[in-house]
């Protein structure tokens, strides 16, 4: 199949990424992704000749950015959403990338038997941040999976990361600060010790609400914090680093 007969439903639309002229197929109305998907790209470091798997990819942002950003050999998403699965497919055939992004439809919870046990160099996760309990589920199912714990809890995607990881391979997360405490303690649980550290702050002197971080299986105890990303330098106006990331 060409770029030209890539399918794009009449719910669809195709967005343009502002990396190497890639678009991505997303829902007019359904979830799509977010900054924290194209910060996370930004954050995460794939070197030559590394494999990549990205956890709950939806419509699979996160390994074609990384394609378009890094020299990595292959990039894995991993989607259980057969609808978003089969945009994310849709969107690697519009690109050309099918020799090295590869789309899975399959379980968070089930990653390592299905992609194989300390096969990845790098794995990256922007999982749901909401634990049942938290917030208003919201009634469209696809929007809830992607935001709420309802297919797969945060020591799952820990759980299959530390499995699917070479020894000495690389985690890349992004979460919420408030979960911090939660997050460190399921990291170590699965002997991933937080390496990097980077918090996201919508304004200078407003409090952080995106976390990035990067574990290595078997680390050392010692842990970087960066410098904080400010989204905005006024209303409506990204900052330098913001443009940067998403390419502006």
């Amino acid at each position: 199949m060409n770029k030209a007969e890539v399918r794009i439903l009449e719910n669809e639309r195709v967005d343009d990424l502002q990396r190497n002229h890639y678009r991505i197929i997303q829902k007019k109305n359904g979830f799509c992704f977010g900054m924290d998907a194209v910060l996370l790209s930004g954050f995460a470091q794939v070197k030559q000749k590394e494999r990549m798997i990205d956890l709950g990819t939806g419509t699979g942002i996160i390994p074609i950015l990384l394609e378009a950003k890094t020299e990595g050999e292959s990039f894995t998403g991993l989607e259980i959403q057969k609808e978003v699965a089969d945009m994310a497919c849709r969107s690697v055939l519009l690109n050309g990338l099918e020799n090295k992004v590869f789309i899975v439809q399959g379980d968070i919870r089930e990653a390592s038997r299905i992609c194989g046990k300390a096969s990845f160099d790098v794995v990256t996760s922007n999982p749901p941040y909401m634990v049942m309990q938290q917030g208003m589920k919201n009634p469209d199912s696809m929007k809830a999976i992607s935001r709420h714990e309802i297919l797969c809890t945060l020591e799952d995607v820990v759980r299959e990361a530390s499995l699917l990881l070479k020894p000495g391979g690389r985690f890349y997360l992004v979460h919420r600060p408030r979960r911090l405490a939660e997050i460190v303690c399921v990291l170590r649980t699965y002997s991933l010790e937080p390496k990097r550290m980077k918090l996201v702050h919508p304004f200078v002197g407003r409090e952080a609400n995106m976390v990035l971080l990067e574990a290595v299986r078997g680390g050392g105890v010692m842990m970087k914090v960066e410098a904080p990303i400010i989204v905005f330098e006024k209303q409506g106006v990204y900052s330098e680093e913001i443009r940067t990331t998403y390419g502006y």
